[in-house]
C-alpha cells in the first residue's frame, strides 16, 4: 500500500469514526422531532374520526402503513419490542377500517398539523435550511436489510416545509431503528429482553411494560433469562457486564446510523445540529418522561 493509499484510508477512518460521534447526538435531535407524531394528540384523534379509534390501532396502522396491509407477524418482527398479542389485537383488523394509503395519508395530514402548531414560528429560512440538510442526508439511504426505511423512502414527500421536516426525520429515525433491531439480533436479544434491559437501566419498568403488552411471567423471564447471561442482578438491577453489553449494543447502532451523517460532512453536520436543536427542544416540550430519547427534559420559563 503507497502513502497516498495509507493516507486515504486514515482519512476514511477519520470521517467514519467522527460520523459515528455525531449519530447519537443526532439521533436524540431527529427522533425529538419525529415523536411529536406519538405525543400530540392530532394523530389519535384523526384515525379516531376515520373509524379507527384507540391510540394503538392508531399507532400500528400509521407506523405499518408503508408497508402495505401487513399482518402481525412481520410487524412484530420489525418494531421488535411490542408482545405478539399486542400487536394481534390491531392486525390485521385495522386494514379493515382503513387502507394503508389512507393511514399514510391521515397520518401526515395530522402530524403536520401538530408541527404548525408546535413549531409554525420557526423563521422559515431556518427551516428551509434545517430541510435541505435532513434531505440531502436522507436521500441516498442505503436501506438493504431496513425494512421500515426502505418502505418509508418508497413514498412520496410532501410538499410542505414543515412535513417535510417531519418526513425527513421520520425516514432518518427507522433507519437507524431498523439498524438497532440488527445490533440487537446480533447480539442475541429479544425484543422483550432489549425492554428489561433497558428498564434495569433507567428504572423505567412500568411505563416499558405496558406500553408494549408484556405480562409479568413474560418480564420474570426474559430478567432470568438476562441474570443467567450475566448481565442483570439477582435485584434485576444492571451488572457491570450487563453495562458493556448494553454499551456495545448501543456503540454498534451508532455505527450502523452514521452513513446520512458522513455522507453530509461534519460542517454540515455540525451546522444542522446547531440549527435543529431549537426545534428539538421546543418540540420535546411537548413530549412524556421519562422517555428513552435522551433530550433532556425542558427547563420550566
Amino acid at each position: 500500500m503507497t502513502p497516498t493509499d495509507n493516507a486515504a484510508v486514515a482519512s476514511d477512518t477519520t470521517a467514519r469514526d467522527t460520523a459515528t460521534r455525531a449519530a447519537r447526538g443526532m439521533w436524540t435531535l431527529v427522533e425529538t422531532v419525529h415523536a411529536l407524531t406519538y405525543f400530540m394528540p392530532h394523530v389519535p384523534d384523526a384515525f379516531a374520526r376515520v373509524g379507527v379509534p384507540g391510540f394503538w390501532r392508531s399507532y400500528f396502522a400509521a407506523r405499518a402503513a408503508p408497508l402495505g396491509p401487513v399482518g402481525p407477524a412481520p410487524v412484530t418482527a420489525l418494531f421488535l419490542s411490542f408482545a405478539p398479542s399486542m400487536v394481534a389485537r390491531a392486525l390485521p383488523d385495522v386494514w379493515t377500517r382503513i387502507t394503508p394509503e389512507e393511514a399514510v395519508h391521515t397520518r401526515l395530514v395530522a402530524t403536520t398539523a401538530a408541527l404548525h402548531e408546535v413549531l409554525g414560528a420557526t423563521p422559515r429560512d431556518v427551516v428551509d435550511d434545517v430541510v435541505a440538510a435532513l434531505e440531502e442526508a436522507a436521500t441516498d439511504l442505503d436501506c438493504s436489510g431496513r425494512a421500515l426505511a426502505a418502505a418509508h423512502r418508497a413514498l412520496p414527500w410532501p410538499d410542505d416545509p414543515l412535513a417535510r421536516l417531519w418526513w425527513a426525520t421520520t425516514l432518518l429515525r427507522e433507519h437507524r431503528g431498523d439498524g438497532h433491531v440488527a445490533a440487537l439480533v446480533t447480539a442475541g436479544v429479544t425484543g422483550l429482553e432489549a425492554q428489561v434491559w433497558r428498564a434495569a437501566l433507567d428504572g423505567t419498568r412500568a411505563q416499558l411494560q405496558g406500553f408494549r403488552g408484556w405480562t409479568d411471567e413474560q418480564w420474570s423471564a426474559a430478567q432470568e433469562t438476562l441474570a443467567a447471561r450475566g448481565w442483570l442482578d439477582a435485584a434485576g438491577s444492571l451488572t457491570p457486564a450487563g453495562r458493556e453489553a448494553h454499551r456495545g449494543v448501543e456503540e454498534t447502532t451508532d455505527a450502523l446510523a452514521a452513513a446520512p451523517w458522513r455522507a453530509l460532512g461534519p460542517d454540515r453536520t455540525e451546522r444542522l445540529a446547531r440549527q435543529l436543536r431549537p426545534l428539538a427542544e421546543t418540540a420535546a416540550g411537548f413530549l412524556r418522561y421519562p422517555n428513552p430519547i435522551g433530550l433532556e427534559r425542558p427547563r420550566a420559563s
